[in-house]
C-alpha cells in the first residue's frame, strides 16, 4: 500500500483523472492510497461472498450486491473501493451509474497480507463516520471474519463477533435474516 500525500487534498474529479492502470485508487480525507492488485486467494474469497450474497440478495429481493473495484462515493474527499458491498432495496436510490453514493447497507473488505491495518484502522474509522451499519473484516490467512455493527449509541461500529472457518461457525446479519453463510464455503 502506498500513500501519496498530497496538497491540497485530491477530490474524486482527481481520481477520474487519473490514467487507467489496473490499481486500486482510493481517497480517506483527500489523502491517496494506491493497492496492487489482489492475490488470488482474496479473489476467491471475495467471489465466493459475492456469489453467496447476491444469490440471496436476488432471491428475496432486498437490493444489490456488488463488487469491486466499484467506487463509493461519500463525500468528495472520501471515496473508497469495497471488495464487497450490499446495498439494501430501501437504499437503491444510492446507486448511480459509476458509484455508489453514500454508505452501502454492508461492506466488506478483504485483508491484504501487506497493509491489513489500512482496513482495521482506516477503513474502519471512515466506515464509522459515514454511517455504515455493518463492515465485514475477511481475513484469509486465519479463515476468520470479524464482524461490525454499528451501535444504537451514536452509530459507532463495534465489534460484535469474530468467527473462524476452523471452528465451523457460520457467518449471519440482521440486513439478511434467513442467510446463513457456513465459513468454510467462504474459505472454499
Amino acid at each position: 500500500m502506498n500513500t501519496h500525500s498530497q496538497s491540497p487534498r485530491l477530490t474524486y474529479q482527481d481520481l477520474l483523472r487519473m490514467p487507467e492502470d489496473l490499481l486500486r485508487h482510493e481517497l480517506i480525507d483527500g489523502e491517496h492510497y494506491v493497492s496492487p492488485a489482489p492475490a488470488v486467494k482474496h479473489q476467491d474469497i471475495v467471489l465466493n461472498l459475492g456469489r453467496i450474497l447476491s444469490t440471496f440478495v436476488r432471491a428475496h429481493r432486498l437490493g444489490k450486491v456488488m463488487v469491486g473495484p466499484l467506487d463509493v462515493l461519500f463525500t468528495e474527499h472520501d471515496v473508497v473501493e469495497p471488495d464487497v458491498l450490499f446495498v439494501s432495496a430501501a437504499h437503491g436510490d444510492r446507486v448511480r451509474e459509476r458509484y455508489v453514493a453514500g454508505a452501502p447497507d454492508l461492506v466488506i473488505e478483504v485483508l491484504s497480507p501487506s497493509n491489513p491495518g489500512y482496513d482495521k484502522v482506516k477503513k474502519l474509522r471512515l466506515y464509522e463516520a459515514q454511517g455504515v451499519p455493518e463492515y465485514w473484516i475477511v481475513d484469509p490467512a486465519a479463515e476468520a471474519v470479524e464482524v461490525y455493527r454499528a451501535t444504537t449509541h451514536g452509530g459507532r461500529l463495534a465489534r460484535h463477533e469474530s468467527l473462524s472457518a476452523t471452528a465451523g461457525e457460520t457467518l449471519e446479519t440482521p440486513l439478511m435474516s434467513g442467510l446463513r453463510i457456513p465459513l468454510s464455503e467462504v474459505f472454499e
